[in-house]
């Protein structure tokens, strides 16, 4: 492995068997999409089984039903797909609200999806992958685990674990030829944000932006890619601000709109949702 530039495995997209979680829409779909666009075998995770079965008969992809909270689960689908080329640890929640009003099960919930669903996947798939000696593993975080956001505590709390555990284990595992990739959106136009103001200010980008992040790191290899590319230094930049000028910075675009759904029915149908797989 070289100092400077990527020197890991060429993975030929077109040729690639690539394993998708929260494949059902979203990040998870338009990714999907592009890979098999580019000829890709795709494999479509989620544990939403009729999205996920109408998403991959589209797209023409395989499904599998997948809570990504299980490792009995993550070891069944992979000994099923079989060789692995390109992991994308897409699935995540995004509860909204005020960090001492959310119940105990939502923060475990987030907890155990965004960042033992990335572990679980990682653990799975990567001996494998160690084993041929090749292969890629992307993790989308967000944004957000640069930067804190008021009323998404434990979701900053999972994209901050999220980023380091992607540094750490790139680190475990170039010498073996495997490269683990974090990406790290804005504001995503997908359900997770459903009911949250979106724009005035804030970056905000479609799901079909950030898939072509994750398929473009296949290429690159780059250890995190902020998408709008853009927004990379914005928590040095925000690091090295005095507190005064953050926090009139946050006010002038909205920096609590979490706290302050714009349609609070939208939004608290998305929280229904996530307390249903609590």
């Amino acid at each position: 492995m070289r100092i400077l530039g990527s020197d890991y495995p060429g993975i030929d997209v077109g040729k690639a068997t690539v394993l998708i979680t929260g494949g059902g829409r979203g990040i998870g779909r338009a990714t999907a999409e592009l890979f098999a666009a580019k000829g890709s075998r795709v494999v479509l995770a989620d544990v939403d089984e009729p999205a996920v079965e109408a998403a991959a008969a589209a797209i023409g992809a395989d499904p599998y039903e997948l809570d990504v909270r299980s490792r009995e689960r993550w070891d069944t689908v992979v000994a099923e797909v079989g060789e692995i080329d390109i992991l994308v640890n897409n699935a995540g929640v995004m509860p909204a609200g005020a960090f001492l009003d959310e119940p105990d099960t939502v923060g475990r919930t987030t907890m155990d999806v965004n960042v033992w669903g990335l572990v679980h996947g990682m653990r799975a798939v990567a001996p494998g992958m160690i084993e041929r000696r090749r292969g890629h593993i992307v993790n989308v975080a967000s944004l957000a685990g640069k930067v804190p956001i008021p009323g998404l505590a434990l979701y900053n709390a999972s994209k901050f674990a999220a980023v380091g555990l992607s540094a750490a284990t790139r680190l475990e595992f170039a010498a073996q030829g495997v490269s683990v990739s974090c990406v790290l959106p804005s504001a995503v136009r997908t359900r997770l944000s459903s009911g949250l103001t979106l724009g005035r200010g804030m970056p905000t980008v479609e799901p079909e932006e950030v898939a072509a992040a994750i398929v473009h790191t296949c290429l690159t290899r780059r250890a995190e890619v902020a998408v709008p590319n853009y927004l990379g230094p914005v928590d040095i930049a925000l690091a090295a601000a005095p507190e005064r000028v953050v926090r009139l910075i946050r006010g002038a675009f909205g920096g609590d709109r979490a706290l302050h759904p714009a349609d609070e029915q939208t939004r608290a149908e998305y929280e229904r949702q996530v307390r249903s797989i609590s």
